[in-house]
């Protein structure tokens, strides 16, 4: 079973909590058990499981992602947005949860993060749930 979620970002470097809205695919669908993974069909773009209770820690993540990896750098790249391509394979484009008791199966303070590096646009993240038999 695949769903679609469609996203707009705002920000060049932006990191968006998904896992509400991954969460209430598991819920609509009814799966108690099996993995949920979620991937990420865009080369400048990725996902990450990070802290979700404090807002300051993605702030700390864009402000570190750009300093290791700047805007501008004498990139070859001829569409101008090699640091949102470096960014991207840092993060990685998919990740995988556990679902347990109609759950996703996730630390107190974690949550699933859309990663932006090259917008503002309109995204797509791909949800695949693989229930257990």
């Amino acid at each position: 079973m695949i769903e679609t979620l469609n996203i707009q970002t705002n920000k060049a470097v932006e990191f968006i909590n998904i896992t509400a809205k991954i969460s209430s695919i598991i819920k609509t669908k009814n799966v108690k058990e099996g993995i949920c993974v979620i991937a990420i069909p865009h080369t400048t773009a990725g996902i990450t499981i990070n802290e979700n209770a404090d807002p300051s820690v993605m702030k700390d993540l864009t402000k570190a992602i750009n300093k290791i990896v700047p805007f501008e750098d004498q990139y070859e790249h001829l569409e101008g947005n090699s640091a949102a391509h470096l960014k991207a394979s840092f993060f990685g484009n998919s990740s995988t949860v556990i679902i347990n008791q109609g759950d996703l199966l996730m630390g107190t303070w974690q949550g699933i993060y859309f990663c932006e590096f090259d917008g503002p646009r309109h995204r797509k993240v791909i949800v695949k749930i693989i229930e257990d038999q």
